[in-house]
This record gives C-alpha cells, structure tokens and sequence, in this order.
C-alpha cells in the first residue's frame, strides 16, 4: 500500500470520550476539516499534518500493541485513502473507532469498524451541514454525539433523539461545551427528563490538563 493520508497527529493515550472512555488508545488525527465549528478545540488540523502511507500507519498502529485504534480529525472520512486504513486495522483485528462530524455520508465505508457522529448543534454554527441519513445508516454498535452549549442546544438534542428513536439505535452521548456549559447542569437536565444517554464529558482533559497536545 502506497497511498498516502495527511496526518496531524499520531499518539497513545487513554480514551477521553465515547463508550471507551478510559481504555488505552491509538490516536491518527487525520488533517483536514469542512466545518468550522465555534467551539472547535482542534484547529491545528484543519491545516497541520505530514503525508504517511497507509502501510507506514499501520505498522505504527501494531507496533504499540493497542487493541483499540480511533481515527478521527478533523474530518477523517475526506480523504480518499481512508478507507484503505479503515479496512487494515479491521483486517488486523483491532476494535477501529471512526470520530466523524456527521456531515459526510457513513454507509460506504467499512461497517465493521464503530462510527461516532458528532452531530452538530445550532450553537456550534454548523447544524446545517448534518446529514441526518447517516442516523438511519446507525449500527447498534455506532454511537451519536452532541456537544451542546445552551438549553436549545439540548432541547434540540432531546427532540432529535426522539423523533428518530436514537437510543433504540445505538449509544447516545451528550457533552458540555468546555466553559460555556456546566456539566451539573446538562446532567441536572438529563435526569430530569430521564433521557437515556451517556453523559460525556472529556476525560483526557481531567488527566493531562485542557490545552495539552500529546505528540
């Protein structure tokens, strides 16, 4: 395998967020994103990165001896030899996690590997980029994510999950954007609803500090 992916970033850590949360995981931080999210706290991937191949990834990958591999961004699913690196850690047996920003359509890509989409709320300026056809496309071993800001943030969340019966899908994670958003707050509002979701808060953040890169 030749082809290249522009990579941002590639490191071990504990797993910050997701149903994973707190397992030792290999991090590629592909390069490149659509989206420009206001509260976005990785704006050094729109641009930053180095061309690696897929093969030199992959042995990267297996030689830390990780179960549990993430891609994400940016916006991972844009370039065009992702799939290839989907497919190889796949094929290596590892347990490959896909952190996308829900606008790029999940049903070409290798089914066997766990999407998380992080649907964009109307506060993070995006919501219109949503493509709300990867919600039908949802495993139940996929997981949907929303970071919110406000009450309309979280009203919005509610009604979504609702209309399209998301808990019944798959695993639902609601998170606090980071110092706008208290998370006894969103959790206050969790419980009082009896929403069945996750409360997902950063946990990478907790350990090695808010701004810390881990390359």
């Amino acid at each position: 395998m030749q082809e290249t992916l522009r990579v941002c970033e590639f490191f071990t850590s504990i797993q910050g967020e997701s149903s994973y949360v707190g397992l030792p995981c290999v991090f590629i931080r592909l390069t490149g994103c659509n989206l420009r999210c206001g509260y976005c706290d990785t704006r050094y991937a729109y641009t930053e990165g180095t061309d690696v191949t897929v093969s030199q990834l992959l042995r990267d990958v297996q030689a830390t001896s990780l179960r549990l591999v993430e891609i994400t961004g940016g916006e991972p699913l844009l370039q065009d030899a992702t799939p290839l690196l989907i497919d190889g850690l796949i094929d290596m047996g590892l347990k490959t996690l896909i952190e996308t920003n829900g606008s790029v359509n999940i049903s070409r890509f290798n089914r066997n590997a766990v999407f998380i989409v992080d649907l964009k709320a109307p506060s993070s300026g995006m919501a219109a980029y949503n493509d709300l056809s990867n919600l039908k496309a949802l495993s139940s071993t996929d997981e949907v994510k929303i970071v919110l800001g406000n009450r309309d943030d979280y009203q919005w969340a509610s009604d979504l999950i609702t209309r399209y019966r998301l808990t019944r899908r798959c695993h639902v994670l609601l998170s606090p954007v980071a110092g706008t958003l208290e998370p006894e707050t969103l959790a206050t509002w969790i419980l009082r609803d009896a929403l069945d979701v996750r409360l997902n808060l950063q946990l990478h953040k907790y350990i090695y500090g808010a701004d810390r890169r881990m390359v």
